[in-house]
């Protein structure tokens, strides 16, 4: 009996377009697309008054404008300094100018979604939203999130990193391609010659198209948007929970020390204060009751035999 032969990363640059001296990357597109479309579907819950507590969306959709400029600078320089401090600080040192290439990869979820939390509280004190009006505007941005962790983790796919353990699965895969990083000392593909666990395609199915149905069904059918704070907290709970389990399979970054990469890895590490975030607010929206909705005043009767 012949064995089959191991599925191989497809031959993908991750450059989409070379314009002279500038490279458009899947990753930055990645990035693009996730902004772009979070967008649409904020301001599509924004429009429905119906979804809200008492009626009443948040903010107005005019706001959502100034609010993403806020969001990709947090999400942005979040999601850098958090790969730097939690990943690769040596990058500061030995390639200071690399900190910047941002579209080339070497971004932290966790990093970014503190960036976003930072400039979501700073937002909303700034336009005098309360309490249970920022905690529904978490659930706008907690719906939207899983938008951007699916291109996000296709991209990461594209570009050859971010892969798992090697596996014996048939799904198992080598990610050599023409394009895939080599080791300068040996000229191999970094990953190796073995099948490896698709652990990005895991993630932007988990993460990335699972979240975002789930959200989708407690925010329109179920319409627990209506309960501040526990849309949001799914999420949050949700995210940490799929990447604990999915680091189990996904292969260490290189530069990470022993403990990180035997006993606890970084992702999962970090993940344990979200799941335990997200499970409170999960249990404070449920436990903290519905304002009703105001009540329809109806209009004076001033018709002469009502006056009589």
């Amino acid at each position: 009996m012949i064995a089959s032969l191991p599925l191989h990363l497809p031959d993908i640059d991750p450059v989409l377009l070379h314009l002279g001296p500038v490279k458009v990357r899947w990753y930055a597109l990645a990035y693009i697309a996730g902004i772009v479309l979070g967008w649409f579907y904020a301001a599509r819950l924004l429009r429905q008054p119906r979804l809200w507590p008492q009626d009443r969306p948040p903010i107005g959709v005019e706001q959502l404008d100034d609010l993403i400029l806020w969001l990709t600078g947090g999400v942005i320089l979040g999601g850098r300094i958090g790969y730097i401090i939690a990943y690769d600080a040596s990058i500061v040192w030995t390639h200071p100018l690399d900190v910047f290439k941002v579209w080339e990869g070497g971004m932290s979820f966790h990093g970014g979604f503190t960036g976003v939390l930072i400039a979501s509280v700073i937002w909303a004190r700034r336009n005098g939203l309360d309490l249970p009006r920022a905690l529904s505007l978490g659930d706008v941005l907690a719906s939207c999130a899983p938008m951007g962790l699916l291109f996000g983790r296709l991209a990461n796919f594209i570009n050859g990193e971010l892969w798992g353990r090697v596996t014996h699965a048939p799904w198992g895969m080598v990610f050599c391609n023409h394009f895939t990083p080599v080791d300068p000392a040996t000229g191999l593909c970094l990953a190796g010659p073995l099948p490896r666990h698709p652990s990005q395609l895991y993630e932007a199915f988990g993460e990335g198209l699972l979240l975002f149905a789930v959200l989708w069904l407690l925010g329109m059918p179920l319409k627990k948007l209506r309960k501040p704070g526990l849309v949001m907290g799914v999420f949050i709970a949700g995210y940490g929970t799929l990447r604990i389990l999915v680091e189990m399979v996904r292969n260490p970054d290189a530069q990470m020390l022993p403990f990180f990469k035997n006993v606890i890895t970084m992702g999962q590490l970090l993940s344990v204060p979200m799941v335990l975030a997200g499970v409170w607010l999960v249990w404070r929206a449920i436990k903290t009751p519905e304002l009703p909705a105001p009540a329809v005043t109806q209009p004076a009767d001033n018709t002469p035999e009502a006056a009589a």
